[in-house]
């Protein structure tokens, strides 16, 4: 995922391009990148967004850079289904 500290708000953007053109999900934070504030907020913001409670999504990859790997604990089919909804219609900016 890319992440957007100091973005105002927390929000899930949807489906954006990274600098290589790859796609990943987009995420803004109003956190600062401080003392783990932005992936605390990282974590909340994505769990609500796919539905599950706040300690079952972990930063496993990229504490200190904004493009980040979470694990998301939880039914891999429920999790997939709420993923597809939530990107169909979001297209790379």
């Amino acid at each position: 995922m890319r992440v957007s500290p100091r973005g105002g708000r927390n929000a899930v953007e949807g489906v954006v391009a990274d600098a290589d053109g790859r796609a990943k999900i987009g995420v803004r934070l109003a956190a600062a990148p401080v003392d783990g504030e932005a992936n605390d907020a990282v974590e909340a913001t994505l769990a609500r967004w796919l539905g599950v409670a706040a300690p079952e999504v972990e930063v496993t990859q990229g504490i200190t850079t904004r493009s980040k790997v979470v694990t998301v604990d939880g039914d891999p089919v429920q999790l997939m289904r709420r993923l597809q909804a939530l990107t169909a219609a979001s297209e790379p900016t």
